[in-house]
């Protein structure tokens, strides 16, 4: 089938107190595990690809690879824009392919970021993709967290129109030094002010239980790259130190790589619960 919006599957998402995984991939072999893992599960798949891909040809061409894979089955699977830092860039992500953008001005202030939004969601619309952006802020490593508020999910979502909503609910992006602790009185507070999905960033290391309890407030969304990334590059270490200076086809060398990955993303598709 083709790439479907964020639109046709979170709304549903939400409503049955479920999420859909999103995974952020930078190659073929992290696009095929988790393709794979979505069609072992028989579950809906986000596909994400970071903003700095977009920097040469690498977003575009898999955008190409995964509108073939999805035209090979009936999983839904969307592809999407993950931070996009300009208007300009989600414009080009849009001509290329993507069925989903992020705009994210979750760095400038509360108006500054609706005023961005609205006018990125306008965009995103008239060309019938879907969009998210974030409240609060999601650091990077040990940066500050900056927590979302219910009151400021209102007003943002009222006055921009925008399709799911990153909120900053005590994650990070990255490895965490210790076990993250979710802010879940918060998350439900905000889910009970809005009624469109929202979305929990830095999914990485967060324990299975928090993450259900944030899924039970609304979080329709998860975002998962840091172990995703890390697997691959482990993997292919692994790899090579098992067979030294052996020569072995690179295809056969990812192949036990793309295995670990689709392991992987098999088993956050199963947290999220979304059949």
């Amino acid at each position: 089938m083709p790439l479907v919006t964020l639109n046709e599957i979170l709304p549903k998402a939400r409503q049955n107190k479920r999420a859909v995984a999103a995974f952020n991939v930078a190659n073929l072999e992290t696009l095929l595990g988790v393709f794979k893992a979505a069609e072992q599960e028989s579950s809906p798949v986000i596909i994400q690809v970071y903003q700095r891909l977009f920097k040469d040809e690498r977003a575009e061409l898999i955008a190409a690879m995964a509108a073939r894979l999805a035209g090979k089955t009936d999983i839904p699977i969307v592809l999407h824009l993950d931070h996009g830092t300009s208007i300009e860039q989600l414009k080009r992500a849009i001509e290329i392919g993507y069925t989903s953008v992020m705009i994210d001005g979750s760095q400038l202030s509360l108006n500054e970021n609706i005023d961005l939004t609205a006018g990125a969601v306008d965009i995103a619309h008239r060309t019938g993709v879907s969009i998210e952006a974030e409240i609060g802020h999601v650091p990077f490593g040990d940066g500050k967290v900056e927590l979302s508020t219910p009151e400021e999910a209102v007003k943002f979502a009222g006055q921009t129109g925008v399709d799911a909503l990153a909120i900053s609910i005590g994650t990070a992006h990255g490895f965490y030094k210790e076990e993250p602790y979710l802010d879940i009185e918060r998350a439900m507070e905000i889910g009970k002010s809005v009624s469109i999905p929202l979305v929990l960033h830095g999914g990485t290391g967060v324990p299975e239980e928090q993450l259900k309890k944030a899924i039970e407030c609304g979080v329709a969304k998860i975002n998962i790259a840091t172990e995703l990334q890390n697997l691959f590059i482990r993997g292919i270490a692994s790899e090579l130190e098992k067979n030294g200076e052996k020569f072995i086809p690179v295809d056969l060398y990812f192949r036990p790589v793309e295995e670990k990955i689709t392991e992987y993303a098999r088993a956050k598709i199963r947290v999220c619960g979304i059949k």
